[in-house]
């Protein structure tokens, strides 16, 4: 019994999962997204009618599946600072789980490449910076009251250096540093 092959949608969504974040938007021509894919270049445009929008969407899945993974680590924390550090816990969780980690941050990655996106490419932007300022600043309330803000902030300095330290792999263990610096930061606002 053999196993039923991926739609073509599908099969689009994880080469550009694969391929794009890594190598880069502007650097991986359609052509290799179809060829990873086994896909037509009239699938790519049936489903996606663009690059960009296959981008926006890969961008779009990411993101849900990123705020499941950080959500479960909230939840499953033992107290204020616990859950405001969670999303340490979620980055590593999402690294170790995705079929294909990027190299570092899908997002970070994309606005590098996009310094004036497109609209769908923008929203997908502007979405994941709201999502980490908004529930950063929830999470620090209990912990920082009036600081709140300050200690979202520097959850999110350090949330993005540990993004940026896999690319040039140092320090060996990013996401540990991440979350002891962190952790330091709201030890100060206590």
């Amino acid at each position: 019994m053999s196993t039923a092959r991926p739609a073509a949608r599908t099969r689009l969504l994880r080469a550009a999962e694969e391929m794009l974040f890594d190598r880069g938007i502007r650097a991986t021509p359609v052509d290799d997204l179809l060829r990873r894919a086994e896909v037509s270049a009239a699938s790519l445009y049936t489903h996606f009618g663009s690059k960009e929008s296959l981008v926006a969407e890969a961008l779009r899945v990411r993101l849900a599946e990123w705020r499941a993974v950080w959500d479960r680590h909230v939840v499953d924390a033992d107290d204020d600072i616990g859950r405001l550090l969670a999303i340490f816990d979620a980055l590593a969780a999402y690294r170790d789980d995705s079929e294909s980690p990027a190299r570092w941050c899908a997002f970070l990655a994309t606005a590098t490449e996009f310094a004036e996106p497109t609209d769908e490419i923008g929203e997908m932007l502007a979405a994941d910076s709201d999502l980490l300022a908004e529930r950063l600043l929830h999470l620090a309330k209990p912990v920082a009251g009036a600081n709140a803000q300050d200690l979202a902030d520097d959850v999110l300095t350090a949330y993005n250096g540990t993004l940026a330290s896999f690319l040039r792999g140092r320090p060996s263990s990013p996401i540990e540093v991440g979350r002891r610096v962190a952790h330091s930061a709201a030890l100060t606002y206590q």
